[in-house]
């Protein structure tokens, strides 16, 4: 007999966490002082490559009427003439679209080899100008934020997730991104990202803020007093849980204080569905159905749809029928939905949504780069991402936006949180990134792009931390502007599963590809089935080798509605390739109804 969730949901943020508050001190900055200029002998053009420039190349622009202006055989000439005049090397490379002359020096050209060529370019009276052939490199990748250095999680080569290097081709512009929690309270550092969402708790002593649904999903605070959610259950201040989150995605950055956001480009819309103990499956079934655009009667239509939607919250339990439909509706939508795997240090199997289909499941690191002590694992957690461990000292943990109110709403702080709760929206806002990099992806194609670019951790974890660390700078460089849609294979043929007993098999044939299989490829699998914890399905390649998808386990959910990803590199892809499903034990059945390949 199947035990049902519980209905109420516990916030996954650890009883322990420290939460010491801190000040932003101001930023000292150097200024660089430039002296009085003096009259120049030269043009300005001309001085730009001044005696203690270094340089490995010149750009020499030559006068309009100058030989060397249009003959590259000229220009070689000059810098050979160049060269025996200055004892250095030079060398013509190419023509610049400009049409000035590309000169290259020695190997390891000093100051004072460039001064001399640069002197020798400048008393040509058929030279126009000479610069420097600069060094550039991509811009913003340090923000101003004062609080920026504090973000290990960001940028620390250890186990830091390499987000500064993915601004170079995005900032998550044009993407909302729902974060379904206990709301927003004002945080000037988060203000400018923030858009319309919705307060969806219906029950007013949950909510307590003295009605039900409405459209201001303000955090009132969700403290309790002792025993007051249950027997033995301690006393607890507000969290502020939704801003720490938002604040992580996409805080304002560059803006001269405080946090930098993963998607700092990206807008927040605040969906209020944890209050005083927690909230109902219910509020959240509505919750992820109207961000994600779907219908919700009584709540106006969403004006700020959701192509990501975070959802640092669970409980235990299977995944209910309901709440994966609701998943489902939103991801056919084209919304990526990212959960945490939970803080109980158990296998996420047992925690929902973690254990839910079509969502990316989130266990978190320490600073190490190991699983942090607290976060589950398992064979459903698809990425790590840093969550923080403040046992040994709270700059350890992830800092974000706050409040300093241990009731109601105070001022406005910072603080360092730990939780699978802070390593999910390192990978919401990685998803936004990536949607805003290219517009066209689908959910299963942001999954599996996050799996497939992730780098194995750097410490260790035991049960399994899915494909490894997330990695922001590969994943984004992976799908910009790449293609979104591969070539789809399928079968619609249903194919009956018995109940205890031999493995069914569906083929499709794949013909028309070049060479292997892709690394990434990507396995759809729609299965009715009454326990899905009997099944075990594997995907056979025209070869024989058998690639296992799904193992049996103790999951007593309904139905396999996902999409696998397979490094499939070392198979041919063109043959026959088939989906194997047994049932290993008894009382249930089901039904293949339809499975593709996509390359």
């Amino acid at each position: 007999m199947r035990t049902s969730p519980e209905l109420r949901r516990k916030l996954i943020s650890v009883a322990a966490v420290s939460v010491a508050l801190l000040t932003a001190a101001p930023a000292s900055v150097a200024v660089a002082q430039e002296s009085a200029p003096s009259p120049a002998a030269v043009p300005a053009a001309q001085t730009e490559a001044a005696p203690g420039t270094t340089a490995e190349r010149l750009i020499v622009g030559y006068k309009s009427g100058a030989t060397e202006a249009k003959s590259n055989k000229a220009a070689a000439a000059d810098a050979a003439a160049k060269a025996e005049k200055t004892g250095e090397d030079v060398d013509f490379q190419r023509r610049l679209g400009t049409g000035a002359a590309l000169v290259e020096l020695g190997a390891d050209p000093s100051r004072a080899s460039v001064a001399d060529v640069v002197a020798a370019y400048q008393a040509d009276p058929q030279v126009a100008y000479v610069v420097p052939d600069r060094l550039n490199k991509p811009t913003a990748v340090t923000p101003n934020d004062t609080e920026y250095s504090k973000q290990w999680d960001l940028f620390e080569s250890t186990a830091g997730m390499n987000v500064p290097a993915a601004w170079d081709t995005t900032t998550g512009t044009g993407v909302t991104v729902a974060v379904i929690d206990t709301g927003y309270v004002a945080h000037s550092d988060l203000a400018a990202n923030i858009v319309g969402g919705y307060d969806f708790i219906s029950d007013t002593a949950v909510s307590v803020d003295g009605n039900g649904r409405d459209s201001n999903p303000a955090d009132p605070g969700d403290w309790y007093n002792a025993g007051e959610c249950g027997a033995g259950i301690p006393a607890s201040n507000s969290s502020w849980h939704g801003t720490h989150v938002a604040g992580t995605i996409a805080a304002a950055t560059n803006n001269g204080k405080g946090v930098a956001g993963i998607a700092y480009g990206a807008k927040i819309s605040p969906v209020r569905v944890l209050g005083k103990c927690g909230g109902y499956d219910s509020d959240i079934i509505d919750a992820i159905t109207w961000a994600s655009g779907g219908t919700v009667s009584g709540v106006p239509a969403n004006t700020n749809v959701a192509k990501v939607i975070n959802m640092s919250l669970g409980g235990g339990g299977a995944c209910s029928t309901a709440t994966q439909s609701a998943i489902n509706g939103a991801v056919n939508r084209g919304t990526s939905v990212v959960v945490a795997a939970g803080n109980e240090n158990t296998n996420a199997s047992s925690s929902s949504p973690a254990n839910c289909n079509n969502v990316i499941t989130v266990a978190a690191t320490n600073r190490a780069g190991s699983r942090a002590s607290y976060s589950n694992y398992g064979s459903v957690v698809d990425i790590a991402a840093p969550g923080g461990e403040t046992r040994t000292t709270t700059a350890n943990g992830i800092l974000s936006t706050l409040n300093s109110g241990t009731k109601t709403p105070s001022t406005e702080n910072y603080a360092y949180y730990q939780g699978t709760s802070m390593a999910t929206p390192h990978v919401a806002g990685l998803a936004a990134l990536m949607k805003s990099a290219n517009s066209a992806l689908t959910p299963a194609q942001i999954e599996s792009a996050i799996k497939a670019n992730a780098r194995p951790l750097p410490g260790t974890c035991s049960g399994g931390c899915g494909a490894g660390l997330a990695d922001a700078a590969k994943t984004v460089q992976a799908v910009k502007g790449g293609s979104s849609t591969g070539t789809t294979f399928t079968s619609t043929t249903a194919v009956a599963i018995p109940d205890n007993g031999a493995a069914i098999e569906s083929p499709i044939s794949v013909t028309g590809r070049t060479g292997n299989a892709p690394s990434a490829l990507q396995v759809g699998v729609d299965i009715t089935h009454t326990y899905r914890g009997d099944l075990v399905i594997d995907l056979v390649a025209p070869d024989g080798s058998a690639y296992r998808l799904k193992s049996a386990a103790s999951d007593s959910a309904d139905n396999v509605n996902t999409t696998y990803t397979v490094n499939a590199s070392s198979e041919v892809a063109n043959g026959t390739w088939k989906l194997r499903v047994q049932d290993t034990a008894a009382q249930d059945t089901g039904t293949l109804n339809s499975w593709k390949l996509t390359f």
